[in-house]
């Protein structure tokens, strides 16, 4: 299908000016994002009713209420269905691992037959028979968070996430100047380790951010002549840019997904990577594995800003364990995303469907923020609680 760019209503622009994912001190990014909550001007206002042009309903599956994040995208959800004057119903499993229950509450929407669907899937495999199920109702499905990779055609109109490829990198790239001594020193026989906990190998969102992470790292470490191999789990190992030869590598990055996707098996995957003696550093992809780094610190009391002191450890997205973590110098910093945002422009995407516009995927940019710039008027509404 041919697309165009939505005609969307987000309140006021705003040039941003922060420390970006290109590294540090960066000006405003290619494509300047949304990151303020929703506001309208006087003449906006009165705008949404005429876009909505009808009462519709959406089914809206996010992957789970487990973390803050989710709850975050529900209040953009809500601020979007305010201003259009339509409905949405809010769903999702107990845990991001529940994947057959997800599974079982998006056909169960289907069922509904709403006038859309705004999913966010777990799995990105397991939701492929419901899309075919969706498409053959007529019923529209926007993507938010990640997308769907091998979607039937037709069946997914629109994806609204971050470019979890670049956001990964993003955080690979402020680490490594932090820890680039350190691995200036390290040889085959006394190699340094570099950790990565990801929740999942199964959700495009976080296999993307993972690797993003894993490729930028190589990308960083080759230049500076160094011999890196990939060890852990199977498909970052086997999709990363070059897996390399433990046994000749001068850095290793590990790679670990816990059995589950909650904060303390993510701790224990945490604790495995940090316990070993050439740990310099660790990523927590997500706010599940962030949180899950951080409570494998208690225990372990080896998380620091300088590389000479302890373990560096860079988390993605926030929530209040991490903001205190980066205030309290146990994390360097972390990469953010705009959840509220992606649960808005999903409300008006599906409307503008609904209203028989052609659409387009929107891309959403993720911001490095410390301790420096954690205040920023830019930065702070999307560092949810």
């Amino acid at each position: 299908m041919k697309k165009r760019i939505l005609a969307i209503v987000l309140g006021t622009a705003m040039t941003l000016s922060m420390v970006g994912c290109g590294g540090t001190n960066e000006e405003t990014p290619a494509t300047t994002p949304d990151t303020k909550a929703p506001a309208a001007s006087t003449e906006e206002a009165a705008a949404p009713a005429e876009t909505a042009g009808g009462d519709y309903h959406f089914e809206v599956i996010v992957k789970s209420f487990q973390a803050t994040y989710w709850q975050a995208a529900v209040k953009g959800i809500e601020t979007a269905c305010g201003e259009l004057g339509v409905t949405a119903n809010a769903n999702g499993p107990a845990n991001e691992s529940d994947i057959a229950d997800q599974v079982q509450m998006l056909n169960d929407a289907i069922q509904k037959a709403p006038d859309g669907i705004g999913l966010a899937a777990c799995d990105t495999k397991s939701v492929l028979d419901s899309l075919t199920a969706a498409l053959n109702a007529g019923i529209p499905v926007v993507c938010f968070d990640t997308g769907v990779s091998d979607a039937p055609e037709g069946s997914v109109v629109a994806t609204v996430a971050t470019d979890n490829k670049a956001a990964g990198a993003c955080a690979a790239t402020n680490m490594y100047p932090v820890i680039k001594d350190v691995v200036a020193a390290a040889t085959a026989d006394k190699p340094v380790r570099i950790g990565e906990v990801n929740q999942d190998a199964t959700a495009l969102n976080i296999q993307e951010r993972g690797l993003g992470f894993i490729d930028e790292m190589i990308k960083l470490c080759t230049a500076d002549g160094k011999k890196v191999a990939v060890v852990g789990n199977e498909f970052y190992v086997n999709n990363c840019s070059d897996k390399g030869d433990e046994k000749t590598a001068e850095v290793i990055i590990e790679v670990g997904v816990p059995a589950q996707t909650t904060v303390d098996l993510a701790a224990t995957e945490a604790n495995k990577i940090m316990s070993k003696a050439d740990t310099i550093a660790i990523f927590g992809s997500n706010q599940t594995t962030a949180e899950g780094v951080i409570t494998a610190n208690e225990t372990l009391n080896k998380l620091a800003t300088d590389p000479a002191e302890g373990i560096i450890g860079v988390g993605f997205d926030a929530g209040t364990p991490q903001k205190a973590a980066i205030n309290n110098g146990k994390l360097i910093g972390s990469v953010t995303q705009s959840p509220l945002m992606m649960g808005y422009k999903t409300i008006y995407t599906l409307v503008d469907v609904c209203n028989g516009k052609t659409v387009e995927d929107i891309p959403m940019d993720g911001y490095w923020y410390n301790a420096d710039n954690m205040e920023d008027e830019d930065i702070a509404p999307n560092l949810y609680d």
